[in-house]
């Protein structure tokens, strides 16, 4: 399970009122959230005790809902600043059909060949989206842009759902890397987000990548908490009426605080936890959020 709180650029603050970045990482670390994806200049306000049990995905474009062409995204930040920072992983924004699309395809490519260089997991957030499509949701123009960042060297894809679990199936078993579901608009009730993340897993998706219907709700721990145990233990369980605890129970999943883990390999390598991806650069199978 991952949180993006990259939305920070594109559409203004994520902070709910009252409180600081760093207490909101600290929650969702607490909740369990697998990793958080952030900008550059948002890690200095994180503290690094934060990152104990929960991985830092650093995002490499932006652009902002101002701008005269919205869709387009602009490189920011390069894997080796990335990497400085401590990014265990790094993230790319493309839409496929944009006007800017030629650039940002090419970016793609190139950070995927720095990526490999430098044995650091890839994260391409695609989705089907500029003047000319019509339905971003299309299953066939989703599948498309699903292989773009499978073909450029992609890790990890983050796309929409398609609507319905059918679909998701044909998708993700047609990608040869781990699909996550974004989590798209804010919805309504807890139970909705719930079975939102229940209809992407079972449509075959390796997780979700849920960004305001997390940071956004009431308390984003808990919401994180019960988000990252349907993730982590689909589907075993939560499909009763016992799947959750009542309020003021503990789940022994509900990182309180951040336990100390052992995230590196053989080679000194740090990976992301609890997820097990497709092939790596190292010819291993790589942990991945």
């Amino acid at each position: 399970m991952i949180t993006p709180l990259d939305h920070s650029i594109s559409d203004g603050p994520v902070v709910p009122k009252g409180t600081t970045l760093d207490q909101l990482a600290g929650r969702l670390a607490a909740g369990g959230s697998d990793a958080v994806v952030v900008h550059k200049g948002s890690v200095r306000h994180i503290s690094p005790e934060r990152f104990a049990a929960m991985s830092l995905i650093i995002h490499l474009n932006a652009s902002t809902s101002q701008a005269l062409d919205p869709d387009a995204k602009y490189v920011v930040t390069e894997v080796e600043e990335a990497l400085r920072l401590g990014a265990d992983a790094v993230s790319v924004h493309v839409n496929v059909g944009s006007d800017d699309e030629r650039q940002q395809i090419g970016d793609l490519g190139r950070i995927a060949d720095a990526c490999d260089r430098w044995n650091l997991p890839l994260l391409a957030m695609v989705y089907p989206r500029g003047p000319r499509v019509t339905d971003p949701r299309d299953p066939g123009m989703v599948a498309h842009a699903v292989t773009v960042a499978a073909d450029l060297g992609a890790d990890l894809v983050k796309t929409v759902f398609l609507g319905s679990t059918a679909d998701m199936l044909d998708l993700t078993a047609a990608c040869p890397v781990p699909v996550l579901v974004a989590g798209g608009p804010a919805l309504p009730t807890e139970e909705d987000v719930l079975a939102y993340v229940r209809d992407a897993l079972a449509g075959g998706a390796g997780g979700v990548a849920m960004g305001r219907n997390i940071f956004q709700a009431a308390d984003p721990r808990r919401l994180a908490a019960k988000v990252a145990r349907l993730v982590h233990h689909f589907p075993e369980q939560h499909f009763g009426p016992d799947a959750f605890p009542a309020a003021g129970d503990v789940h022994p999943d509900e990182r309180l605080t951040p336990a100390p883990v052992d995230t590196t390999d053989r080679h000194g390598t740090t990976h992301l936890s609890e997820l097990t991806g497709g092939p790596h650069h190292d010819g291993r199978q790589t942990v991945l959020a």
